[in-house]
């Protein structure tokens, strides 16, 4: 533990921000009702809030890697926090949903070049070795996800426009942390090797990766059905959906960080794919049954954030052994494909509850992940491979960290 907390000021910083940046996926979750209320906008439209960041933050993530290894990573990091902090204040100035959901898609780019950077970065500069590096770097992913829906519920209390300018403030902050503590790379001998802009797509063609791909893309969808959609059926105000949220995202940072490697230790990861696949799509079609019982709902979001946690660790895990090809192109691969599912389901979800009823978007998102259960059921043969042994604590790492949908 000493060797965790006893790190130079450059890791503390990176580490802070990549808190602030991982908060960005459940930020606006409580507040999406009073966005709608206040800015006489429809729930469909409210959603493009999620769709426009999860699609420019997936296309993206099919690019950064090629970019971060020509600028270096301080500079990527930099620019990548610049942008977050400027749309976000945009975002929160503004006075009409088309102009937020424009500025949320800004948002999304620069989280995506901030997230790819970050981890090599907290390795490179840790005492302790890389295990140390990557707790700390798990330790900020867990916080994040678990405290941007409570900072959202609790600033959205006050305004919906109050997230927003609290992130825009955290992330300056963390702007000038990185510029001044942590060192830039020198000279070029110091970089990585740069990346072709084409690897990851040519990456997908490999067929154990496209396979995974194809199982996230609809699973992804499953999950934002849970999480973008939700906060509409429950009804709550801002700080009830923060504390719902928080609650989901509490337990899918435990499963992700302790629960899925004890099983994945225990069981083949097709296994443990399979069944928690299997729980997620029991559990939307329970939701969708409670929907009208908000008690029900909310324990059927965190038991779902439960399940979540494991899929997301074990699916990236799975990534990381499917080929041969460099660690960061297939999850770069992988994670622009996943995030474009995450990017159709919020207003595909609204878009049904309008027309056919509250329950139908949970049972379409208990398809789909029923869907990526067959894909894996399928594929146990070409899949075969990601049952072996992940190559390094670091590699782990670096695919979850590309995997997690920030």
């Amino acid at each position: 533990m000493r060797s965790i907390l006893t790190q130079p000021k450059s890791v503390w910083a990176v580490a802070f921000a990549a808190v602030i940046a991982f908060m960005g996926i459940g930020l606006v979750d409580p507040i999406l009702p009073s966005i709608a209320a206040d800015l006489d906008a429809t729930p469909t439209e409210t959603e493009m809030l999620f769709t426009s960041y999860l699609a420019v933050t997936g296309v993206a993530m099919f690019f950064t890697s090629w970019l971060s290894s020509r600028l270096g990573a301080k500079r990527t990091l930099m620019f990548g926090l610049a942008l977050i902090v400027l749309f976000a204040l945009f975002a929160a100035l503004s006075n009409n949903v088309e102009a937020v959901i424009g500025f949320r898609a800004g948002w999304g780019l620069g989280n995506a070049l901030f997230i790819s950077t970050a981890l090599a970065t907290i390795v490179g500069a840790a005492s302790g070795g890389s295990s140390a590096a990557i707790i700390l770097y798990e330790a900020a992913l867990g916080l994040g996800i678990a405290i941007g829906p409570l900072l959202g519920g609790l600033l959205g209390h006050i305004s919906w426009r109050g997230p927003f300018f609290g992130t825009a403030v955290l992330m300056a902050i963390g702007f000038i942390a990185i510029l001044t503590l942590l060192k830039s790379e020198g000279k070029d001998e110091n970089r990585p090797a740069p990346i072709a802009l084409s690897a990851p797509f040519k990456a997908l063609a490999r067929p154990a990766l496209g396979l995974l791909a194809i199982a996230a893309l609809f699973y992804n969808m499953a999950f934002f059905v849970l999480l973008a959609y939700s906060p509409f059926p429950l009804g709550l105000d801002a700080l009830g959906l923060g504390f719902t949220f928080f609650g989901w995202g509490v337990g899918l940072a435990l499963t992700s960080v302790f629960v899925a490697p004890m099983l994945s230790a225990r069981l083949h990861r097709t296994t443990v794919l399979r069944l928690a696949l299997s729980l997620l799509t029991l559990t939307l079609v329970a939701a969708g049954f409670s929907v009208h019982s908000m008690p029900a709902l909310i324990c059927c979001i965190v038991f779902g954030g439960l399940v979540l946690g494991v899929l997301n660790t074990v699916l990236t895990e799975s990534v990381m052994e499917a080929t041969d090809l460099p660690r960061s192109v297939a999850s770069s691969a992988y994670s622009g494909v996943r995030f474009v599912g995450g990017a159709i389901a919020p207003t595909a979800a609204t878009a049904l509850a309008e027309v056919f009823g509250d329950p139908v978007p949970y049972f379409a998102a208990a398809g789909a992940a029923l869907i990526s259960v067959v894909v894996v059921f399928a594929g146990h043969r070409v899949l075969r491979r990601v049952n072996t042994s992940i190559s390094s604590e670091l590699e782990e790492a670096e695919a979850i960290a590309a995997g997690e949908p920030s």
